[in-house]
């Protein structure tokens, strides 16, 4: 009696089961949600109207590409109470800086150091995403994959989770070879686990500069690893985006509600989460 009726409490439940889990998994896939990223903290004042359009918001744990300062420092607390999530961000090193594959193992290892520390006087708890910016496209080289390899090691030491920003357009390496930096790294990650945020900004697959609804998801990108794409760059890049539509005359992306007077020009991401670092 006993083992009948824990025969049929079985078939319920394998009767129920698989109708109920795809759905869940489904709707997970589906929703995707907008945000931003730029070099310079947007402004107190502007958050309030930036978060009626977007989910999430870039922030830098030190300077970001090009910048000799880094505005974002201080601003984790005002960021979160407007309501944003959190894509948490570390520029890493440029080719030029990484002389060989010791070197660049060590300056990955000391780098990952310096965004754990970053991220903790920041408020960012332990578990939080951290993306190492890599901004060369192509192939990674020997010195570049010894220090993605030392950052990603060294962030995960930390008590934080690795993702990484790169491209996700094929890059031409010879006649009739193209290769992915994004797919190129994760083939040469070993175990490692990565989050990827790749960019993409050309049209298609991007739909340029606008603000869609529903949100395109990361996977439209062509790259169906990521969970984050980066499909408009502020200023527009006539190499890659020339046939996007959306910018303004002077070239950037920028956000609705705000006047355009102000310069408040944004790069624009697809997440599946609102809050991509899970930060919060």
């Amino acid at each position: 009696m006993k083992i009948s009726v824990l025969i049929i409490l079985f078939l319920l439940a394998a009767t129920f089961v698989p109708r109920l889990l795809p759905q869940s998994s489904a709707a997970g896939r589906d929703n995707s949600f907008l945000g931003f990223d730029r070099n310079d903290y947007p402004g107190d004042a502007n958050l309030k109207a930036l978060r009626q359009t977007f989910s999430f918001t870039g922030y830098w744990l030190n300077n970001p590409p090009g910048e000799k300062i880094n505005t974002w420092t201080g601003k984790r607390r005002a960021v979160a109470s407007a309501g944003f999530g959190f894509l948490v961000l570390f520029n890493g090193r440029l080719y030029a800086e990484l002389k060989n594959p010791a070197q660049a193992k060590s300056l990955g290892k000391s780098d990952a150091q310096a965004a754990a520390a970053s991220a903790r006087r920041e408020g960012f708890r332990q578990g939080t995403i951290i993306f190492l910016d890599q901004e060369q496209g192509g192939r990674m080289l020997p010195e570049q994959r010894a220090y993605i390899h030392a950052w990603v090691d060294g962030v995960v030491a930390a008590g934080f989770r690795a993702g990484i920003y790169c491209s996700g357009i094929g890059a031409q390496e010879s006649p009739g070879v193209s290769v992915v930096t994004a797919e190129d790294i994760r083939e040469n990650a070993g175990t490692r686990k990565i989050v990827y945020f790749v960019t993409n900004d050309g049209c298609p697959p991007s739909p340029g500069c606008v603000f869609p609804q529903p949100v395109p998801s990361p996977s439209a990108s062509g790259i169906d690893l990521a969970d984050i794409w980066q499909f408009v760059q502020s200023p527009k890049r006539p190499d890659v985006a020339a046939a996007c539509q959306g910018y303004n005359p002077d070239s950037q992306c920028y956000p609705p509600g705000i006047d355009v007077a102000r310069g408040l020009h944004v790069d624009v991401d697809s997440a599946t989460s609102p809050d991509p670092s899970q930060a919060k």
